[in-house]
């Protein structure tokens, strides 16, 4: 049981370190589709691909002590085995059922080689499920079993490789009966998959979720913020680009990172039809909540918005690592005025986007509201 446990337990941190770095970017492909986000479709979508490092790492855990395995190996080795449906031999041939009891048949599920094709046979089965939701449709099992054939084959090379070349020997067999297990283990699941595919909603529902909110023209809090993002790490680049023109100091920094944000948040906006990056990625754009179109008034106001809470972030930070006030008496007092500053910020900027984001759309952020300026998915020219 342990040479399972193993694999599942290692596919288990690579999926979560994947999770880590991969959230995000998920989260901007999913409203960028949709333009909403679905609990369903993120279970689907990363049990799937938890299963699938599951499959992979049970094919090839654990791993030799040494990269030299043919020094582990008889010289005479046999690295594959090509006669089909020979695991129904090695079944009969261990077996110690009576076939003329049935009450003995129980032993089978303790048995060495029928374990061994139960569990080829069930490894790819949940891989048919998958299928069946992605296909929809019955008439595709010829797919479905093509691409478990296919997955099956790329184990059994990936195997009979040594994983391509980084062991000199390859350390398991390759065996034409994996292939007919793995594939009838996934046209199976594929075929079956109605049972456990009635209890999630179906691509359908989650289609039809969507055409509604791009007809009503909602852009959620989540993509706003998302965009927002991206914009921040634009700004980050751009002041960089201006920063290696100017000399350093924190002077330097005020400049770029301005030159950085006006362009960003303002003049991008204002002739791209009120599109910034981010606005563009997320697939929205900014527009005058009166007139529904871009307003270089309102962008304007927007950009001072954000302009001015990075401003005040800043200079408190700034202020409060200034040597030159080190020495004086009132520094801790400045320390603490500084500090509780930019916390109570934090704070509030916190709590105001935490109401915004459930709100679900009844909200808008601080600088839109006081720029007047809604997003809009209608209009978008790319």
């Amino acid at each position: 049981m342990s040479s399972y446990v193993f694999p599942i337990q290692y596919a288990f941190l690579v999926f979560g370190l994947g999770c880590y770095v991969l959230f995000i970017p998920w989260l901007i492909y999913t409203y960028r589709k949709d333009g909403f986000f679905s609990w369903w479709r993120l279970i689907l979508s990363s049990s799937f691909l938890f299963y699938l490092l599951c499959a992979l790492f049970l094919v090839l855990l654990p791993l030799p002590d040494t990269r030299d395995t043919c020094s582990m190996q008889t010289e005479n080795t046999v690295y594959y085995s090509l006669v089909p449906f020979t695991f129904v031999g090695d079944i009969l041939k261990e077996t110690s059922i009576v076939w003329s009891q049935p009450s003995s048949y129980i032993q089978l599920v303790k048995e060495r080689a029928f374990l061994q094709a139960t569990f080829n046979f069930l490894l790819l089965l949940p891989f048919g499920v998958y299928l069946r939701y992605f296909f929809q449709k019955r008439e595709y099992w010829k797919r479905a079993l093509g691409l478990g054939f296919a997955l099956s084959l790329f184990f059994e090379i990936t195997q009979l490789s040594g994983i391509y070349g980084i062991y000199n020997c390859p350390y398991r067999l390759f065996d034409v009966d994996d292939l007919i297990l793995n594939s009838s283990g996934a046209l199976f699941g594929f075929l079956v998959a109605p049972i456990v595919l009635a209890l999630f909603p179906s691509t359908k529902s989650i289609e039809a979720k969507r055409a509604s909110v791009m007809e009503s023209d909602i852009v959620l809090p989540v993509p706003q913020l998302l965009a927002l993002m991206i914009d921040g790490i634009v700004v980050q680049f751009i002041s960089g680009l201006f920063g290696f023109l100017l000399p350093f100091g924190w002077l330097t920094e005020v400049i770029s990172t301005s030159l950085g944000m006006v362009l960003t948040f303002y003049f991008i906006p204002l002739f791209w039809n009120g599109k910034t990056i981010g606005t563009a990625i997320m697939r929205f754009r900014l527009v005058n909540e009166v007139s529904g179109s871009p307003s270089a008034t309102s962008l304007f106001k927007r950009f001072l918005a954000l302009y001015f809470t990075w401003f005040v972030m800043y200079t408190s930070n700034v202020i409060g690592q200034t040597e030159r006030w080190m020495e004086s008496a009132f520094y801790p007092l400045l320390i603490f005025f500084t500090f509780g500053v930019i916390v109570v910020i934090s704070l509030v900027f916190l709590i105001h986007g935490l109401i915004v984001v459930f709100s679900r759309g009844r909200r808008r952020f601080y600088f839109d509201h006081a720029s007047g300026i809604r997003p809009s998915r209608k209009n978008l020219h790319f």
